[in-house]
């Protein structure tokens, strides 16, 4: 699994002109997911993603994590993450099939949800536009295969 996580003010995302997530602080994640990926891994993802300290303390120092500012997570598939870029057009073949990223999209953010974080998300596979208001800017990769 791969995610792109931003330290957000604000984050949200519109389906067709509707607003299906909105946070306020937190973090914004998007989620790509690979054939290869399991449920413990995105149980492992959402453990490091939900503890990493990157939020500002009384002194300036990027010391706090998530719960400590009371901060939410919008969650956003994201299969261009797995895109094969040795082209000019880039290819996808190295992202999950949606029978298998969608319930392992559900459970990373169960696990967030397990942790009492409050997540929105948009929908898998639609068109999305995604709007945030980054902080600091602040804006991490994560990779199962290295984390």
């Amino acid at each position: 699994m791969r995610a792109v996580v931003t330290r957000v003010k604000e984050a949200s995302v519109v389906i067709e002109g509707t607003t299906t997530g909105k946070i306020g602080q937190g973090f914004l994640v998007l989620l790509g997911i690979g054939p290869e990926d399991t449920e413990a891994e995105a149980a492992r993802l959402a453990e490091k993603i939900c503890n990493c300290r990157v939020f500002e303390d009384e002194n300036g120092k990027m010391n706090l994590s998530l719960d400590q500012v009371g901060g939410a997570l919008l969650v956003v598939s994201q299969f261009t993450l797995y895109a094969d870029l040795k082209k000019r057009r880039p290819g996808f073949s190295h992202a999950a099939k949606p029978e298998t990223a969608i319930p392992l999209y559900e459970k990373f953010m169960e696990s967030c949800r397990s942790r009492g974080f409050a997540v929105q998300h948009g929908e898998f596979g639609a068109d999305m536009q995604v709007a945030s208001l980054n902080d600091g800017p602040v804006t991490l990769l994560f990779d199962t295969a290295e984390v």
